[in-house]
């Protein structure tokens, strides 16, 4: 019995030694494959070994290559407007009225009547207007002091061109007492809807409740109060 149970034994021992064995490689192998397989160079017969291959060319953007060339470029300035401009007034004909930035006026004293400011009128080059009947809108200051119409009727149109020169006098104050207010320049208009008034220079001049008569192709016939 005892010489049976060796004998098993043995035959247990030499089986054992038999599966170490034949496990021992296949793990090794299972160890190599897991470190991944080495890189070997194969030396051609008689010459050197071969170079390693160039770098591998990057990967095209999809949709192709980019073409060669410069990328075209924008304007450097955006284009300018077709809209035509607004024309100027056209006023080298009969018909046009007349505004105070259409004129050359002027300013002179006179001491006719107790002593008033004529105003002249004139035509600027290469402009024909017609000023409207009745009187230029006269005013003093800030405030606005504005003359009254001295004549009963409005009078007649008249058209300027070339040298021809219309006239209007204002009488500054027509009053008798000493509460005048003094100013040295005189507002010209014409007509209260004219855009561009223009500031003459008269001097130091009383006013106090002004008139101013209808425009007059004749200067004696702007003397206020006559």
């Amino acid at each position: 019995m005892r010489t049976r149970r060796l004998a098993l034994t043995a035959a247990a021992v030499a089986v054992l030694a038999a599966t170490a064995t034949a496990c021992g490689p296949d793990n090794a192998d299972a160890g190599s494959t897991a470190a991944g397989p080495a890189t070997t160079t194969a030396v051609p017969a008689g010459g050197a070994a071969p170079t390693a291959p160039n770098a591998a060319p990057t990967s095209a953007a999809p949709g192709g290559a980019a073409p060669t060339g410069a990328a075209p470029t924008q304007p450097a300035t955006a284009p300018k407007s077709s809209a035509p401009s607004s024309p100027a007034a056209d006023k080298s004909g009969p018909g046009q009225a007349c505004g105070a930035n259409d004129l050359v006026l002027g300013t002179k004293s006179e001491s006719q009547a107790g002593g008033y400011i004529l105003i002249s009128a004139k035509a600027k080059p290469g402009i024909t207007c017609t000023l409207p009947a009745g009187h230029p809108t006269i005013a003093f200051g800030s405030g606005g002091i504005e003359a009254a119409g001295a004549e009963q009727s409005a009078g007649e149109p008249i058209t300027l061109s070339g040298t021809k020169v219309a006239y209007a006098g204002v009488m500054t104050k027509t009053t008798k007492d000493n509460k005048a207010i003094e100013f040295t320049d005189v507002i010209v208009a014409i007509g209260k809807a004219d855009p561009n008034p223009a500031g003459l220079p008269v001097g130091p001049t009383p006013v106090d409740k002004p008139i101013v008569t209808n425009w007059h192709t004749l200067a004696k016939d702007a003397v206020p109060g006559i």
